[in-house]
């Protein structure tokens, strides 16, 4: 999922900076943590971001496919 995500954004040109603003967040920190996966997003993020990207919800944060990293406990 992140993946994707990472690659949405750069297709559109956007930097993590520019969604860091969007999402109205401080830094460009706090979003790229969001975008790796360290924190999580909330729903009003996911529909935020949806809205940026241009794609639904489920196209962005959800897959049909697990990956191996996912399926690792943390």
């Amino acid at each position: 999922m992140f993946e994707r995500l990472k690659a949405l954004r750069k297709e559109q040109g956007l930097t993590c900076e520019a969604m860091a603003e969007a999402l109205g967040l401080e830094t460009k920190s706090a979003y790229s943590k969001k975008e790796n996966g360290s924190t999580k997003f909330s729903l009003d993020d996911a529909k935020k971001v949806s809205a940026i990207l241009g794609k639904s919800i489920e196209d962005i944060f959800f897959t049909n496919e697990v990956s191996l990293e996912d399926t690792k406990k943390r």
